[in-house]
């Protein structure tokens, strides 16, 4: 019985997005300590802001300023606080309906714990020292008892427009940490690459071979358990050409992607393309693996020098 193999893994990458007028003044607003929300036709304030009426769909541009205190209307406490969140020590998530708004916001609340939260209380905003023009210029909430456990403050209007630079855009990190068990096909196939192998599974159906192996036929659905070593040359069936480097990726551009048919197998698998000028890579090309350092996976595929594939030959794959 082949180990079953596990790993962490992180899937990492920045998204960039530019703001409407609402969502600028708002992020503005936080950054010179000022909460702004946005009222309705009939009179509601939203906070956080929205440029369209989630009711009927109209333009919003009415912008008020709210208080910086307000109530916990709901809350759920976090007894073990992950990377990247508000506070490292054990807090509570609040919805807090700030004074002059309508709706709640979603923040932390900074608690001894949670026998120190209640939904009623009165709370009011903690400024982080240092603002950029982020949701994270509001470090957490924090407990407020200068004021009794109902206060009203009518939202005061306010025209969106503060003396610095506004904010127009922002880059908001998404970040997804887990742990990944291929199982026992994908498991098998690993194994063979760390011996420099390629294997894949037949369909004892369609007795098509699948590289990589998926434990059962994708076209019958019938499970697969016959291992087949294919490879390790090939066919590109389709490519592309990438000209924008990817974050953490020392390959330099333009370089190439292509689906390879191994010899043997039934279905492409992708690899990167080097060896040759990007502009030389076409359909039918045959290629070899070249091998990684650790040796454990193929690092790229190269031409080998043989003649091009017959279209023939690997047009149920492309």
């Amino acid at each position: 019985m082949t180990e079953v193999l596990s790993a962490p893994l992180v899937v990492e990458f920045p998204f960039t997005r530019s703001l409407g007028p609402v969502q600028s003044a708002f992020l503005t607003g936080l950054r010179e300590r000022t909460v702004l929300g946005v009222r309705t036709a009939d009179g509601k304030v939203l906070v956080p802001p929205v440029e369209y009426d989630p009711a009927t769909a109209e333009e919003l541009r009415d912008l008020v300023e709210v208080a910086a205190t307000g109530t916990v209307t709901t809350w759920a406490w976090n007894h073990e606080p992950r990377r990247g969140q508000p506070l490292d020590t054990p807090f509570a998530w609040v919805l807090v309906r700030l004074d002059g708004a309508d709706t709640a916001l979603l923040h932390a609340l900074d608690a001894p714990g949670p026998d120190a939260v209640h939904t009623g209380m009165r709370v009011r905003v903690r400024w982080a020292a240092e603002r950029t023009g982020a949701i994270t210029d509001i470090a957490c909430f924090e407990t407020y008892e200068g004021e009794g456990d109902v206060m009203e403050r009518q939202a005061q209007s306010h025209s969106g427009e503060f003396a610095g630079e506004a904010v127009t855009g922002i880059v908001a990190p998404a970040r997804l940490d887990y742990t990944y068990s291929p199982g026992r096909t994908q498991s098998q196939y690993i194994h063979a690459l760390s011996g420099r192998r390629s294997v894949g599974e037949r369909c004892p159906s369609c007795r098509k071979v699948y590289v990589p192996p998926r434990g059962a036929c994708p076209t019958c659905g019938v499970a697969t358990s016959e291992q087949v070593e294919v490879g390790p040359r090939g066919t590109v069936t389709t490519f592309c050409i990438v000209n924008i480097k990817a974050k953490n990726l020392d390959i330099e551009v333009p370089y190439v992607y292509a689906h390879i048919a191994l010899d043997g197998a039934d279905l492409a698998l992708h690899a990167r393309i080097a060896g040759i000028p990007y502009d030389q890579v076409r359909m039918g090309l045959r290629v070899e693996p070249v091998w990684s350092e650790s040796g454990r996976f193929p690092d790229h595929y190269r031409p080998t020098g043989e003649p091009d594939a017959d279209y023939d030959t690997y047009k149920e794959l492309v």
